[in-house]
């Protein structure tokens, strides 16, 4: 399996050189917001995103301020989405450690997001980015919506494959779109290609998501068993969504009783696990996410081989095989 050290290699500088970048946009002479925002940067994740932007950059032209200014957005904006998304889930960890929520409480956590969103739309007028800021607006309208649509069908315990399609494309692909249309448009004016950028992560976005749903019903290292969060969560993905498709309306209206109920055992969450695992929920859902990931290697080949090339071909990999 590809791995992010080896895919970061031609950008390697220009994200050491991010990390300095955005810590100062995580600077404030608040005492409590200075220490949430220091708790923040020291837990950030593997800067997936941040990392697509300049390989979407270097694949379309030379690196420059703008491309520092994209990933900055980019990187505000799935940070505060993550804290916002802790205070919709009442989620107490993230990445092992505790949420924002947690720690202090959800009328911080929200301000929290707030002061991040605000905090990127501040910059992209001082760096007069209006172009790449509409790009990044139009994303969190878009998770907005998404995430509203996953809460009213959750009620309802009514998600169709259209239905998950539509939320997916609206929360994660439009995120990780935006990763790559930033990326070419901080470099290039050249319509066309942003398009076809942001088509590229669209594709991505979608077979990334679609993994993550299936580790719900993979076993785990620690314990040997799926977690099965979504299933406690009462989200239908992709595996449980094919799986209700073959089974009989007996067998269905069974499992979604399972998945409603507020308070569920392990026996419970293992029974809706078997289930998947029965009707091949696991093996239809990868198909479909293979069938993004191979959309998206389509739109590369449409480019000139090279390192970058490759790095992100190893990218597109990386988010089908990954194992967390």
């Amino acid at each position: 399996m590809p791995d992010l050290r080896n895919i970061s290699r031609p950008v390697r500088e220009e994200m050491a050189r991010f990390e300095a970048y955005f810590g100062k946009t995580m600077e404030s002479e608040i005492p409590l917001l200075k220490i949430i925002l220091n708790y923040i940067f020291r837990r950030k994740g593997k800067q997936m995103r941040p990392l697509l932007v300049f390989l979407s950059a270097k694949l379309n032209g030379t690196i420059t301020e703008s491309t520092f200014v994209a990933a900055t957005f980019i990187e505000l904006l799935h940070t505060a989405s993550i804290v916002h998304d802790d205070v919709v889930d009442d989620s107490r960890e993230r990445r092992g450690a505790l949420s924002i929520n947690a720690l202090w409480n959800s009328k911080i956590a929200v301000l929290v997001g707030d002061y991040m969103l605000s905090k990127g739309l501040l910059i992209g007028i001082q760096k007069n980015s209006v172009d790449m800021l509409e790009i990044v607006s139009e994303a969190v309208q878009s998770m907005s919506k998404g995430e509203l649509l996953q809460l009213q069908k959750a009620r309802k315990l009514n998600i169709r494959e259209e239905d998950y399609f539509k939320i997916i494309s609206c929360k994660t692909a439009a995120l990780i779109a935006a990763c790559t249309a930033c990326g070419a448009r901080s470099v290039t004016d050249d319509l066309p290609t942003i398009q076809l950028m942001k088509e590229f992560g669209e594709q991505i976005g979608m077979a990334f998501q679609i993994r993550d749903d299936i580790f719900d019903y993979e076993s785990n290292g620690l314990t040997g068993k799926p977690n099965g969060n979504d299933i406690r969560e009462k989200k239908i993905t992709l595996p449980l969504i094919y799986s209700l498709e073959k089974s009989s309306r007996s067998e269905r209206k069974h499992i979604l009783n399972v998945v409603g109920r507020k308070h569920k055992s392990r026996a419970d969450i293992d029974e809706v696990i078997a289930f998947v695992r029965e009707y091949d929920g696991i093996e239809s859902a990868s198909r479909k996410m293979n069938y993004y990931r191979d959309q998206a290697l389509s739109i590369l080949d449409t480019y000139p081989e090279s390192e970058v090339r490759r790095s992100l071909r190893d990218f597109v990999y990386y988010t089908v095989s990954r194992d967390k």
